[in-house]
């Protein structure tokens, strides 16, 4: 059944050092892309060239070195071993691969290490589980102007976003299930990358606009927003708060990692972080389900900075739900959408 199928694992990229000269390198590839920063082209130069990467390098390389360990980025380590586990989960000797948006391994080499199999398809699977023009739409365009270039174009199939699959919610609910059962958080948070506003609004394809126009626009999955992160990412947090009984007044949707000045979509993580300490809240966990594995973003800023915060401001502690990573739900996770009918991908052999 799955004869002559390769599988590529796209992830977001990370600097191939902690040291500040790989980190600039690294966000200049991530930051001038005209899909991550989506303004005209004169002004993303000069806002990223001239103003950030003169300055933010070293405080980004600072912040690498408290996650980096001895098997180097945790992104990187945990999307190899997740591609090793899966490798043998599946079997069949359907080869795996992992390709880079920014950064080594690139999508490019993992395009043609699997090329150098006995397939004659290639099924893209992106590790963003919630569609973004930013993350997901960057990475699957760059697989298609990548493979585009080679001399046997390979026919490729892409995973469309599985933000509500049952697979998926079930394994972060089972990996968060072992520290909400060990903690007694007083409340939960579910911290998801955050987009600009504007981003939001050119994914609605609407004629009138539907995105952001009604204080219950994200409530639901309807046409009108079924392209939007946000909506998607509500749509996640319902699905996993149900199957971990939280009721609605347990648990809280945040948005992190804003860059800028510009309007980006609300309510933000490290503000609720520090109103929810100040309001009593003593124990706070944090669960990161718009990231398939950890990395800065996670450990980080939540983890540490986020952490150190609640502390300061009258919390007593807030933990990190550990990503999704290589663990064996979610490795099966992924062979189950891989192979999900409605997906029709691995099951055409």
């Amino acid at each position: 059944m799955l004869e002559n199928a390769g599988v590529l694992l796209v992830n977001l990229g990370t600097p191939d050092s902690p040291t500040t000269a790989d980190v600039r390198r690294y966000l200049k590839e991530f930051l001038l892309d005209s899909r991550v920063i989506d303004i005209p082209t004169f002004q993303r130069n000069l806002l990223v060239r001239g103003i950030i990467l003169p300055f933010r390098p070293k405080a980004s390389a600072e912040a690498y070195r408290k996650i980096w360990t001895k098997r180097g980025s945790p992104l990187l380590y945990h999307t190899q071993d997740l591609a090793a586990k899966l490798s043998l989960s599946i079997g069949d000797g359907v080869p795996i691969e992992i390709g880079m948006r920014y950064g080594n391994p690139s999508i490019r080499s993992g395009l043609l290490r699997l090329l150098e199999r006995d397939i004659n398809r290639i099924v893209v699977f992106p590790l963003f589980p919630q569609y973004s023009s930013a993350s997901w739409g960057s990475a699957v365009a760059r697989v298609y102007r990548v493979a585009s270039t080679l001399g046997n174009v390979p026919a490729v199939q892409v995973v469309p976003p599985y933000y509500d699959h049952a697979a998926y919610i079930s394994a972060c609910a089972t990996i968060a299930e072992a520290t909400l059962d060990d903690f007694a958080a007083d409340r939960v948070m579910m911290s998801f990358h955050g987009l600009p506003e504007r981003q939001l609004r050119k994914s609605d394809d609407t004629r009138d606009g539907y995105c952001l126009t009604q204080s219950d626009c994200c409530g639901r999955i309807v046409p009108e927003n079924r392209n939007c992160y946000r909506a998607q990412s509500f749509a996640t947090a319902r699905a996993l708060a149900e199957r971990l009984g939280l009721s609605e007044d347990r648990y809280e949707v945040t948005f992190q990692s804003r860059l800028g000045r510009t309007p980006w979509i609300r309510p933000y993580t490290d503000e609720r972080a520090r109103a929810l300490a100040e309001s009593g809240v003593k124990r706070l966990a944090v669960l990161s389900p718009s990231f398939a594995v950890d990395c800065l973003e996670t450990i980080e800023e939540i983890g540490i900075r986020a952490a150190e915060d609640f502390v300061k401001h009258g919390g007593e502690e807030l933990r990190l739900v550990p990503s999704l990573n290589s663990e064996d739900v979610w490795v099966s996770a992924v062979a189950r959408i891989l192979q999900d009918p409605h997906n029709s991908l691995l099951a055409q052999g």
